[in-house]
């Protein structure tokens, strides 16, 4: 009788594990690509653990309902324990394939996901290319839901007949329109032709 029991609680121990992971891997609709190699970190230093989980080649990828699809690329990504919905990125390429055709590339030292609205910051040495221009800076806010990228910190834009020095620009990524300024109102956009 107790031989019983206990293969039908092994059974329907099984069971529940397939169900929780059946249900987990269907609620990921984001994720394209998640190498599941997970590294357990565990550091003791005066009687204290640290836990955390790294993943190796992070992969995700959307489409808004305009038609725009949006995929980043990161070397590695650590999830955020206190919000499990941002994971900091290490090694970021991120492309942006707008309606209308055009390809943006994006690449950075670090970035910080967010996998609910698809929002991305990119700092140290980001890098902006697309059609006939190239932006440069130390940090991006890039948010599908409002169209908007914000690039700021040591900001150059070149293009094939001006380099344009700036401490923020603003782009609308769907409109195009594009607002250049300083953080001080005396200081001016440095602008120079290229001959």
């Amino acid at each position: 009788m107790i031989k019983r029991i206990l293969i039908i609680f092994f059974i329907i121990l099984i069971i529940g594990i397939v169900l929780l992971t059946l249900k987990n891997k269907f609620q990921k609709k984001d994720i394209v690509k998640i190498d599941t190699t997970i590294e357990e970190d565990t550091t003791i230093e005066e009687d204290t653990n640290y836990n955390s989980n790294i993943i190796k080649d992070v992969s995700y990828s959307s489409k808004d309902y305009k038609g725009n699809e949006y995929t980043i690329n990161a070397e590695e990504g650590e999830i955020d324990y206190s919000n499990t919905n941002i994971i900091f990125l290490k090694n970021v390429k991120a492309w942006i394939k707008l309606e209308n055709g055009e390809l943006v590339k994006i690449t950075s030292k670090y970035g910080k996901y967010n996998t609910n609205n698809y929002d991305t910051i990119f700092s140290k040495n980001v890098i902006i290319n697309y059609v006939n221009n190239k932006i440069t800076g130390d940090y991006l806010d890039f948010s599908i839901d409002r169209n908007l990228m914000i690039i700021s910190k040591n900001v150059i834009y070149r293009n094939l007949t001006n380099i344009l020095k700036a401490d923020v620009i603003e782009m609308d990524i769907k409109t195009k329109d594009t607002k250049i300024f300083m953080y001080e109102n005396n200081k001016k956009v440095n602008v120079k032709s290229i001959d």
